[in-house]
């Protein structure tokens, strides 16, 4: 992913109001981010725990989401699976995320969902930069750059329910 400017990623967001972009909380260090290992720039916003944000590159140009999940908590043997990068996490690991959707749809107060890892670092998870809390992700017969293309697939995938 390209390098994102603080302008760049308030202007992309499509499910929300200029004012709401305009007030989001957005990450400080976008400078030190690893942007070459990275296919969406998800963040969980400070000021509000039951909101995150997710910015991904669509048609050549930023498209920024907001996203809300519950703040409901699950216990750590619980297990959960992300629809995004398939990684696996204990408890609260993986939320259900819903957007609002985009148009005259989401002003109407329509929303889709998706299962994602609440912390949103699936790129790192799938590149083996970060491990899940559980230790490790399932191996696969695909390789990194195949699970990236299913990764991005299934962002897409999301990305097009926001606009039908």
């Amino acid at each position: 992913m390209r390098p994102l400017t603080e302008q760049d990623i308030r202007t992309s967001f499509v499910n929300c109001s200029k004012g709401e972009a305009k007030r989001l909380a957005v990450p400080r260090d976008l400078d030190a981010l690893p942007w070459d290992d990275l296919d969406f720039l998800g963040w969980r916003d400070p000021g509000a725990p039951d909101r995150s944000h997710l910015v991904t590159e669509r048609d050549g140009r930023p498209v920024g989401i907001a996203l809300r999940f519950p703040a409901v908590r699950r216990g750590f043997l619980h297990r959960s699976m992300c629809s995004l990068c398939l990684t696996t996490h204990p408890g609260g690991g993986v939320s259900l995320m819903t957007a609002r959707k985009a148009g005259p749809a989401g002003r109407e107060g329509n929303s889709v969902g998706l299962y994602m890892c609440t912390d949103l670092a699936c790129p790192l998870y799938v590149r083996g930069k970060k491990v899940p809390d559980s230790g490790a992700r399932f191996e696969e017969s695909l390789t990194v750059a195949e699970q990236i293309d299913r990764m991005k697939g299934n962002l897409a995938a999301f990305l097009e329910k926001l606009h039908t």
